[in-house]
């Protein structure tokens, strides 16, 4: 009985080392991580893109692998129990699944760039459902698979798009900033000339009105000069006593007697 005991000791222990090797030495698998957008809207009858991407610590290879699966969200489907797989790539190549997605499903990502997005065109409403992102990149192949819920609708039920208004409101905000500078500019250009010219005219009036005394002096000067005579001027007036009589007694009289007559030069 020892010797059986002790072999299944011995079987166990190399078991339990063997394990502890086989941990030590090989590298584990690290978990890869997969985006996808969580909804996507689309009109029927159109192509939209379903984008997937994945981040990896292991280098991509012709060993990385890509499947996209789909579930409908319709009862009466065949595609609605579980995910059924639509498209899958390796080593390069792409292999459709079946015939509802065959011709319709593309692949127009890169992954190289870690990017394995699809397009779907045309939309159709038996579309409407879950589709499945899944990325293998051994040994990095721990990872869950990305979802997108996809909406076919109609294109009245489209969700308006508020980008096109934010941006138009921007954009016209800008441009009356850019009119109520330039007006702003030629009021104060305007204003600015109008002060020169009001600058201008007044120091004129000032400089025309400075001399006028002196017009005035010259006026009187002319006008003294119109009222005398052309002719001769008359010298200086000399009082002389003059006695007509002869005689000692006779009455001295005061008469002017005109001295000699001056012309000026």
């Amino acid at each position: 009985m020892e010797p059986k005991w002790s072999n299944n000791i011995c079987k166990r222990a190399l078991l339990t080392g063997f394990t502890l090797f086989i941990v030590l030495v090989t590298k584990p698998s690290s978990a890869i991580e997969i985006h996808a957008d969580s909804e996507v809207i689309l009109q029927n009858g159109t192509g939209g893109i379903l984008r997937c991407t994945f981040k990896s610590s292991e280098v991509v290879s012709s060993s990385t692998s890509v499947t996209w699966s789909f579930q409908s969200s319709q009862l009466d489907s065949k595609f609605s129990k579980s995910p059924y797989s639509i498209f899958y790539y390796s080593n390069g190549k792409g292999f459709p699944g079946p015939e509802e997605f065959k011709d319709r499903v593309q692949f127009i990502g890169d992954i190289n760039k870690r990017d394995v997005s699809i397009q779907l065109n045309p939309t159709q409403f038996s579309d409407n459902g879950t589709f499945f992102c899944d990325v293998k990149n051994p040994p990095d192949v721990m990872g869950t698979p990305a979802r997108t819920e996809l909406r076919v609708v109609l294109k009245e039920s489209l969700p308006h798009n508020n980008t096109a208004v934010i941006v138009g409101a921007v954009c016209g905000a800008l441009f009356l900033l850019v009119l109520v500078a330039v007006a702003a500019c030629i009021v104060m250009k305007v204003l600015h000339n109008r002060h020169e010219y009001e600058g201008c005219t007044s120091l004129e009036s000032v400089s025309s009105q400075a001399p006028q005394p002196r017009k005035k002096v010259e006026s009187s000067l002319e006008s003294s000069r119109c009222t005398s005579p052309s002719g001769p001027l008359q010298g200086p007036v000399i009082y002389a006593q003059l006695d007509h009589s002869g005689s000692k007694n006779s009455f001295h009289k005061m008469e002017p007697v005109v001295y000699a007559d001056i012309r000026k030069n």
